[in-house]
């Protein structure tokens, strides 16, 4: 037995579509999409993936069509018949992010895609913070007004295309009235920075994946800083790789002088947010975040159990009321730089007492100064990190 998979659009029955399933036993697919559909064949209608009793019956069905809006390969159907082994034909169509960009007259190339459905939601709400083009596959729950709470803090504008193979309808609105409109279902949500905006020429679809020049654990000198503040490449490289930095993550900077860590961690994917209270160092976090082509939330007066729950945390300082907090608030992983030999045992022994499981190591770093017949070393500065993972 074979199953056929025809997507598309339908506004209506065509003649197409009706010979196909004039010939099925069992046809399965939105109401929206067969509500035209008077034939004898038993129909199961879906609202969303294909359940696992409705693959069941697929795959026990003489003659089956499934009918789906956009491409069944697309984060669809298809996925769910080929691994359980269901033979299929497959006619696709244009994906709903393909339709609803071309409403919005914008090139799609750049758009990074990522789905909320059955799938964790802060994942997708962590692109959204860190791309400036994301479209969302969403679910109930998971929706275009709990992706505008989400936000909150960001400077987004969201489309929503709604009642996806039905009346669809095309809206464009802040964070704010998206979060107080009931939305119909299913429906698209495309995020963007700038709405206007017709996204940047790239060699490879969705962005660039990873900094697209000069590597990480940049010089010092690519930081806009004062005197006494920073940490040096070498400790920021190993911060980064015990950070694990990446998309659908999120990083709180703490304390984030310069915001190095922070503006290395979004060059990396992750959505950040750095936590400075000095406004000297903010317009200075700032900057170097423009210089860098990313994206970061700057939290200068917020208390940090307010701030959403990060995967990673990097605190530059460790006072022990600070890393208590930070302890406390949820992270897989959190890197904590000491300056002082003397707060090392608290530092670990407060993390350890929130469950983690602690390392760490001593740097003792000193550059290299070239001279004309010899090179020497600059005078050594000494630090500690510690790691801490769940």
């Amino acid at each position: 037995m074979t199953v056929t998979l025809l997507g598309g659009s339908w506004s209506a029955l065509d003649d197409e579509l009706t010979t196909v399933l004039d010939a099925a036993d069992l046809v399965v697919g939105p109401k929206a999409l067969l509500a035209g559909y008077t034939g004898s064949a038993r129909v199961i209608e879906t609202t969303g993936p294909l359940a696992e009793s409705t693959v069941d019956a697929l795959a026990a069905a003489g003659s089956a069509v499934v009918v789906t809006t956009g491409d069944p390969g697309f984060f669809g159907d298809l996925r769910a018949l080929r691994e359980r082994g269901v033979a299929v034909l497959v006619r696709p169509g244009p994906t709903d992010v393909q339709r609803m960009a071309a409403l919005l007259r914008r090139p799609w190339d750049d758009i990074t895609v990522v789905s909320a459905r059955g799938r964790d939601f802060r994942r997708a709400v962590n692109v959204c913070r860190a791309r400036p083009a994301v479209a969302v596959l969403t679910a109930p729950g998971a929706g275009p007004a709990e992706l505008a709470a989400q936000l909150s803090g960001w400077r987004r504008q969201i489309a929503v295309l709604e009642d996806l193979g039905g009346t669809e309808e095309l809206s464009i609105v802040d964070l704010e009235a998206a979060g107080e409109r009931t939305w119909r279902e299913p429906n698209l949500v495309l995020c963007l920075a700038v709405a206007e905006s017709v996204g940047l020429a790239s060699w490879v679809a969705c962005g660039e994946p990873v900094p697209p020049r000069g590597g990480w654990a940049l010089g010092e000198s690519a930081f806009a800083t004062r005197a006494g503040v920073g940490t040096s490449p070498e400790v920021r490289a190993v911060a980064l790789a015990r950070l694990a930095p990446r998309p659908g993550s999120l990083v709180w900077d703490v304390c984030a002088g310069s915001g190095a860590i922070g503006i290395e961690a979004a060059r990396l994917g992750a959505a950040v947010i750095a936590v400075e209270a000095d406004p000297g160092l903010c317009v200075r976090i700032v900057a170097n975040a423009a210089a860098h082509d990313v994206e970061l939330r700057l939290a200068d007066d917020e208390p940090l159990d307010r701030l959403p729950r990060p995967d990673s945390i990097f605190l530059a300082d460790a006072r022990p009321d600070l890393v208590r907090a930070c302890a406390g608030a949820g992270a897989d992983r959190v890197v904590v730089l000491v300056a002082e030999l003397d707060r090392v045992t608290d530092t670990r022994r407060s993390l350890a007492g929130a469950g983690y499981q602690v390392d760490g190591c001593q740097f003792s770093t000193a550059a290299l100064v070239p001279g004309h017949d010899s090179t020497t070393l600059a005078p050594a500065a000494s630090a500690f990190l510690l790691w801490a993972t769940r």
